[in-house]
């Protein structure tokens, strides 16, 4: 079971009960409370870190716990005081559900109470192993379906990590997948999980359960595409970062700078990246919306390429950030490096073997000025969107305002970072010195798509195109009899604009 962790794994110590004890009704002496008389009795077969967490969510619910162990001695202590601990054969008289959180292989052990548990529910909570998971064509759920026939099983709550039990469903994922063959044992369990505080979420028969046990299987599956694209940008601008700063000056100039590999390479890639993942998280909207202005509806599904780029723009934006905010570490360990020392001190005895007193360039002073600041404007912008992007925090947003932070703000993101790249180029696409190995400075590639995203959506703000979209993705189609009249009211038209 991937989610029953050991004991210390996942930091359960009282420490970790304080928040949780905090949101539950505790007596004088700071346990949690008793559950109230008459209050329905669950029964939990297992004593791990899981069954104590599930333990002490069930008896937040306002539910009467009694736990089944091999030896109850031994583990009451790290249960709530509010719990029964006692013999498996003891715990599941009564109940009428019982949690069964142990390991596929311990299934069998349970086949002694099999005459005690006819005709009730268990909750198999378990998740196998990836290996399990390919070796078995059975599911966990299915295998103890098998083992016992007369009872009824859910399969439920695997999604859901010790943790996300400790410190309640607003710190964590709060749908729980939940699948039986016996539709009132569902029904009974999603209201258990309404009063534990989680959402359910239907998925059928038993026989989807292998695909609920797969779930937590899945390692970041929406960001094997943005990964990979990000992980291409960079090998490729670094390369040719390498090709322009570091193998030019050594092949025609005989001058060995391999030592900015570590770093200032790094720090020239670093932004190249950001700025062209960024312009990739709106180019598929200005697509999309070419797309329904060019069919005339909106009701014609988007080709399978862009509907998962369309999918895949939190993603892709997130590694924005991250190779924002690395650039911005790197840019401030630049003057820490020894070569840029040694640098500062030849220019200096320079300028004295030169005999000047003074050196100062008004374009370039104002230049650098102007470009770290847009630069710090960019990231403080992409910062916001980074936090928004959360879903702690996108839920406390309404639609108008998340909406506005991720496209509006968005869209000046990407603004400021093109001026932020255009004000770092200056002059300098025009100067021949800059064209090594008659390849152009890296920026100026690095702007062919933000600008035509930028043009793009300057050109929907257009009334003819703006008021034309507007219409269609209120629902009108080209040559439909029914005409749509655009509202004059600004309130009508924002209410109306999210459709």
């Amino acid at each position: 079971m991937s989610h029953l962790p050991v004991v210390g794994a996942t930091g359960m110590s009282g420490e970790m009960d304080k928040p949780l004890i905090s949101h539950c009704l505790v007596d004088s002496d700071g346990n949690l409370a008793e559950a109230p008389s008459g209050a329905p009795k669950v029964g939990i077969l297992g004593s791990g870190d899981f069954a104590r967490s599930l333990a002490t969510r069930l008896v937040c619910s306002g539910l009467s716990v009694v736990v089944g162990s091999r030896n109850p001695k031994r583990v009451a202590g790290l249960f709530p005081a509010a719990a029964q601990v006692t013999f498996q054969e003891e715990a599941v008289s009564s109940p009428e559900i019982i949690f069964v959180a142990v390991f596929r292989e311990h299934y069998s052990s349970l086949c002694g109470l099999s005459d005690q548990l006819t005709g009730k529910i268990l909750v198999d909570v378990s998740n196998p192993t990836e290996q399990e998971h390919l070796q078995y064509r059975q599911s966990n759920a299915e295998y103890l379906a098998s083992l016992f026939p007369n009872c009824t099983v859910v399969k439920a709550f695997n999604v859901i990590s010790a943790w996300t039990l400790q410190s309640g469903p607003r710190d964590g994922n709060r749908q729980v997948p939940i699948c039986s063959d016996r539709p009132e044992a569902k029904r009974a369990i999603s209201e258990m999980v309404h009063t534990m505080g989680f959402t359910p979420m239907d998925m059928g028969s038993l026989a989807s359960s292998r695909e609920i046990e797969a779930m937590p299987l899945r390692l970041l599956p929406g960001w094997k595409v943005p990964t990979l694209l990000a992980l291409v940008l960079f090998v490729c601008f670094y390369a040719y970062n390498f090709l322009r700063d570091v193998l030019q000056p050594y092949l025609q100039e005989g001058k060995n700078k391999f030592y900015k590999m570590p770093v200032s390479v790094v720090n020239t890639t670093l932004p190249c990246v950001a700025y062209v993942l960024l312009s990739l998280v709106y180019l598929p909207g200005v697509l999309a919306a070419a797309l329904q202005l060019r069919r005339g509806t909106k009701y014609r599904r988007f080709p399978d390429w862009l509907h998962q780029w369309l999918q895949h723009r939190k993603q892709i934006g997130l590694l924005s950030f991250f190779c924002a905010a690395l650039h911005a570490l790197y840019s401030f360990c630049l003057p820490l490096r020894r070569s840029h020392r040694y640098e500062l001190v030849n220019l200096a005895v320079k300028q004295v073997l030169a005999n000047k007193s003074h050196l100062w360039v008004e374009e370039e002073v104002w230049r650098m000025e102007i470009y770290l600041s847009l630069g710090v404007l960019a990231i403080g912008t992409l910062s916001l969107l980074a936090v928004t992007s959360l879903p702690s925090i996108a839920n406390s947003l309404n639609w108008r305002e998340f909406s506005f932070v991720q496209s509006t703000l968005g869209f000046v993101a990407l603004v400021l970072s093109t001026l932020h790249t255009l004000t770092y180029g200056w002059t300098r696409a025009f100067e021949e010195s800059r064209y090594k190995f008659y390849l152009p400075p890296t920026f100026t590639l690095t702007l062919l798509v933000p600008c035509v995203v930028i043009l793009a959506r300057g050109l929907l703000l257009l009334p003819c195109l703006s008021r034309r979209l507007a219409r269609i993705r209120r629902g009108w189609e080209r040559g439909s009899a029914v005409r749509f009249m655009m509202p004059t009211d600004p309130a009508l038209v924002e209410k109306t604009s999210h459709v």
